[in-house]
């Protein structure tokens, strides 16, 4: 297969701010902050390639998952490894939903379903540098009207930033000239003992909602909110994922595993930032607290991992060897009255607060 993208590859690492080009250029940038944390990032899908911090004994760990060059990437354009997700992230049912008395259909690419953004979606997209700082960026995308035909010319700007508290903090913001649903996420696949180690049972996870939205075959929400009390789906205290993921429950069999939305545990401020989970892992040390201004989080275990993805360093990533918390609406809201609103109208502005944090603990 070629591909017809030109390929430059541009590692910044000065502190001064920097002006870039908007030309449609595959780049490579490195964002670092004063205590040595490092962010390796590629405008190619807004993917995070490396993501490096101190574990206990001092030494920088790369918690994520993904590939050595950004043109890997187009090998495995449907991966998502550490990409941005939109126009909508996760599931719409049957690829179609409707806005007034029009209905759009979407193409498939996840049996009869639509899933992240479709196959030109966020992912996959060359993203215009804005701006670049030291232990920061700016993306933007210009999602035309009729992009994997959603309705409405949709400019997105994202910014990465590594703040001083060793947050990886994601920002973004849309705005839209017709009515179009929007749901955006990042999908970076986690491991805390580093991405070389290829299991995560010894980790911890907290997730802090008290209910989740079980699915049917396909994955997609009925749209019942179910209390997680008495079910395998109940994180509110720190535990490992098994024996839970090897329970027969048929939520998990339909899975393969964990692959779910929890409704997040929120006050009267629904859209302010609140915590939503958190990851330890005991070998490293490494603790990650994941902050949003989102309702839900999927919650995924890497469950169809299967190998035939070789990533950095050679390393085949295998099934349950990573996680993903990706902060989001809940999957096919805008099929569900009884889900929050997800659809952006003219004048009105969407945004997405999503922190990682890290420590040692």
């Amino acid at each position: 297969m070629k591909i017809h993208f030109p390929f430059v590859l541009i590692l910044f690492l000065t502190s001064c701010k920097t002006s870039v080009s908007s030309e449609k250029e595959i780049k490579t940038f490195l964002l670092i902050n004063e205590n040595g944390m490092e962010i390796k990032v590629t405008n190619f899908g807004g993917r995070v390639m490396e993501l490096k911090v101190k574990n206990k004994e001092g030494n920088l760990t790369d918690v994520v998952q993904g590939f050595n060059q950004p043109e890997d990437y187009f090998i495995f354009g449907n991966s998502y490894f550490g990409a941005a997700i939109g126009r909508y992230a996760n599931r719409i049912a049957q690829a179609s939903f409707s806005i007034g008395d029009f209905t759009y259909q979407l193409k498939p690419n996840n049996g009869l379903n639509f899933l992240h953004g479709g196959e030109k979606g966020f992912h996959n997209v060359i993203w215009e540098v804005v701006e670049k700082e030291q232990s920061r960026i700016i993306l933007k995308h210009i999602s035309k009207d009729g992009e994997e035909s959603f309705p409405g010319n949709l400019t997105i700007i994202m910014t990465y930033e590594i703040t001083e508290k060793d947050e990886f903090k994601i920002t973004y913001t849309a705005d839209t000239d017709q009515a179009t649903p929007v749901n955006l996420s990042h999908h970076s696949f986690f491991n805390l003992n580093g991405f070389e180690s290829n299991q995560i049972e010894n980790h911890e996870f907290v997730i802090y909602a008290s209910n989740f939205t079980p699915v049917d075959s396909m994955m997609i929400p009925s749209g019942e909110i179910q209390s997680v009390e008495g079910t395998v789906f109940d994180f509110r205290s720190p535990k490992s994922i098994l024996p839970a993921i090897n329970n027969p429950d048929l939520q998990l069999r339909y899975a393969q595993g964990f692959d779910h939305n929890w409704v997040l545990d929120k006050d009267d401020d629904l859209e302010r930032i609140s915590r939503a989970a958190s990851a330890y892992s005991p070998e490293t040390g490494i603790r990650m607290e994941v902050w949003t201004n989102q309702p839900g989080i999927q919650f995924y275990t890497g469950n169809f991992l299967n190998g035939n993805f070789k990533g950095k360093n050679g390393v085949s990533f295998q099934k349950r060897s990573s996680f993903c918390f990706e902060p989001q609406a809940f999957p096919n809201a805008v099929n569900q009255s009884k889900f929050q609103n997800v659809i952006l109208q003219p004048r009105e502005t969407y945004i997405n607060e999503i922190i990682y944090d890290f420590s040692i603990q």
